[in-house]
């Protein structure tokens, strides 16, 4: 029997990877794989090709809003959809091992993360650069490997600190306490 491919929004620890977890698993799908598309044009274009089974990726946020990006992307593909479910989305501020609060120039990550933590960073960081990345995880993975300046931190879930070799310097710094992203599961 062939394994099912799962083409997801996001890099390895994203929280479009957290979502594809729990889809599998509610859904009693034990033989996948899944693929790390990092943007929702590239998942539905892959479905598209048939190089995917089932796409998933986010579309609403309870405090950001609509995904824009899902939104353009969903606009130039046909798809079915098969479920639409939500997971909370706890972000986190990480850092480099031996970076200050001082040190911190820049914070990078995707506009719905941003958004997300829009309160917490007027308030705690209104005099540093916002940086939008095409994914958290990917973030992080780029901060890791050097691709971003030592002094930058990135907002993105808590997996990716033990990842990617990172600090948590906060947790739970989105706007509001409960704050979930639903999730669309596609197939073509």
């Amino acid at each position: 029997m062939k394994k099912t491919i799962v083409g997801i929004s996001g890099d390895v620890g994203s929280f479009s990877s957290q979502a594809a977890e729990e889809y599998t698993r509610k859904n009693d799908i034990i033989d996948y794989e899944t693929a790390y598309l990092i943007t929702v044009e590239d998942v539905l274009e892959q479905l598209d090709n048939n190089k995917i089974d089932i796409g998933i990726f986010p579309i609403e946020n309870s405090n950001g809003g609509i995904v824009i990006e899902s939104i353009n992307a969903m606009s130039k593909h046909i798809f079915k959809i098969k479920k639409i479910f939500e997971i909370p989305v706890v972000h986190c501020l990480l850092t480099k091992p031996g970076i200050d609060k001082e040190d911190i120039k820049t914070i990078a990550s995707h506009d719905q993360a941003l958004k997300q933590c829009k309160t917490y960073l007027k308030r705690k960081w209104s005099e540093t650069n916002l940086e939008e990345t095409q994914d958290t995880a990917k973030a992080a993975k780029q901060l890791s490997k050097g691709e971003l300046k030592n002094n930058t931190a990135v907002l993105a879930p808590e997996t990716c600190a033990t990842l990617y070799g990172l600090i948590v310097m906060e947790k739970g710094i989105q706007d509001l306490k409960f704050n979930f992203t639903n999730f669309l599961a596609v197939e073509k």
